[in-house]
């Protein structure tokens, strides 16, 4: 009986031996992934706020920090695969949406549509995003590193406030900026008859796309 009990504690403490080890992998990716984050939403910030300062004015600053800004939003679909092998408590659905849907704003409007790229409304939606991205990815990490600051937590909880409906208005105003100049030239869009047997029309799906901000 005593060597039954011996086995069963002896194979629980390789399982708890292997899980906190998972957990401590686990957490030192997360750390490196949010550090990688913060600074490169810190890069693009002083970018930014350089090319202001020199040029004074923001037409030309979005074609100048464009391949930044791809790698880094484009990098964050890692964190679908976070929330998927449960990494972390979140849902997938909700970090997909959110991540998928700036990664269209950046490739498939901002990038594909040239003429939108000096408006005002892609200005506020980058300042909005990358405050937003500074401040949440610097509070993960401390959070992961147990060493939290007071700022970081208040501006995590309070910034968003006023951040996040800029960065919709801002997505917004530039889609409906990029309307007219779709349906113009027919970007992404196919049309009956052709080999695939398939219509598709990208300017009707950008306002679909403008329609699903209320729901989601």
């Amino acid at each position: 009986m005593a060597s039954g009990e011996e086995d069963g504690s002896v194979e629980e403490k390789e399982n708890n031996n292997k899980k906190r080890t998972k957990s401590a992998i686990a957490t030192a990716w997360l750390t490196f992934y949010n550090i990688a984050m913060t600074a490169g939403w810190l890069v693009l910030a002083v970018a930014m706020a350089r090319f202001y300062l020199q040029k004074g004015t923001h037409k030309g600053l979005y074609r100048s920090i464009a391949r930044t800004l791809k790698f880094f939003q484009t990098f964050a679909l890692l964190e679908v695969g976070h929330c998927a092998i449960g990494m972390v408590r979140t849902s997938v659905i909700v970090t997909g949406v959110q991540v998928c849907s700036r990664i269209f704003m950046v490739w498939f409007v901002t990038s594909s549509i040239k003429q939108v790229q000096n408006t005002e409304s892609v200005l506020l939606f980058l300042v909005a995003w990358t405050l937003t991205e500074i401040t949440r990815y610097s509070y993960y990490t401390f959070n992961l590193l147990h060493h939290l600051p007071y700022f970081i937590k208040w501006a995590r909880y309070n910034l968003f406030i006023v951040l996040y409906p800029l960065g919709v208005v801002g997505e917004l105003m530039t889609i409906y900026t990029a309307l007219p100049f779709v349906r113009k030239s027919g970007m992404f869009s196919m049309r009956l008859p052709n080999k695939y047997n398939v219509s598709f029309d990208y300017y009707i799906s950008l306002i679909l796309v403008m329609l699903s901000y209320i729901p989601a």
